[in-house]
């Protein structure tokens, strides 16, 4: 009833998100713009918070809905002019640091990974395996870059170098929004945009975090003792909570395995 009392003064309320999973357009268990957007819209509007605060734990993925996220944080935190604030549990690598970014400062464990500012594309290529089997390829376009990088047909160098400039476009995109996010706190080190990762303490030396510093004494370091948290996160499916797996979700389980293994983890 405290609530429709007016003259009593509330304690303040910090909403607190947390983003765990690899980042990507599909699969139940990723990080997207779609299924977060609700999430994020809520926590900066739900109860007049003083504050966000972002709990990260994710290897990366899509550069695009990294950049989808961030910004909608970003402008969230603009329009209601509400400090946001980030804390790294295991890694912000790769996308993941891109999340971390759309905060004014990061917080890391002492063994958090942060970093990892590049860009990674990964296939295979079955060709031989078909040709020993004695299964032939077809494949028909109405353009030469139709089929590129098919991974059932022999790789063709001119694909390569135009997917290398492809990544390079992307990376130079990502480097340009950790300068605008860190502007001068990053040091003068070339090291810093070259996909390398690093530890809590090397990260905030070379200015990647802020300090080290968890969620929960922080904030009342912040905010003082009273301050209250509001906790938002996606909500999992009946078969998630059960620890059951999709069979269609097999795959997309696998690759996080792989990403998040990557730093160690």
């Amino acid at each position: 009833m405290k609530h429709l009392i007016p003259f009593l003064k509330r304690k303040p309320m910090v909403s607190v998100i947390r983003l765990v999973g690899t980042i990507g357009a599909g699969g139940r268990s990723q990080l997207n713009d779609e299924a977060l957007g609700p999430v994020i819209e809520k926590a900066f509007s739900k109860g007049k918070p003083v504050a966000v605060a972002l709990v990260i734990n994710s290897p990366g993925g899509s550069p695009v809905q990294s950049s989808l996220i961030a910004a909608r944080i970003r402008r969230l935190a603009d329009e209601k002019d509400i400090p946001v604030h980030a804390f790294v549990e295991d890694v912000a690598a790769s996308g993941g640091y891109w999340l971390a970014t759309a905060a004014d400062d990061i917080w890391a464990d002492p063994s958090s990974v942060l970093g990892s500012i590049g860009v990674i594309s990964a296939g295979f290529g079955a060709q031989v395996l078909l040709s020993r089997q004695g299964i032939e390829r077809r494949v028909y376009t109405s353009g030469k870059s139709k089929s590129m990088l098919d991974p059932f047909l022999p790789e063709k160098p001119e694909d390569v170098t135009r997917l290398k400039g492809i990544l390079e476009d992307i990376h130079e995109a990502f480097v340009a929004h950790v300068k605008s996010r860190r502007g001068a706190k990053l040091a003068d080190n070339p090291d810093i945009f070259t996909g390398e990762f690093w530890l809590g303490q090397r990260a905030i030396d070379l200015g990647l975090a802020d300090g080290i510093g968890h969620v929960v004494p922080k904030l009342k370091e912040l905010y003082g003792d009273k301050v209250r948290f509001a906790r938002y996160g996606r909500k999992r499916g009946l078969f998630q909570r059960f620890g059951a797996e999709i069979a269609q979700d097999a795959m997309t389980a696998i690759e996080d395995r792989a990403s998040y293994a990557r730093f160690g983890l």
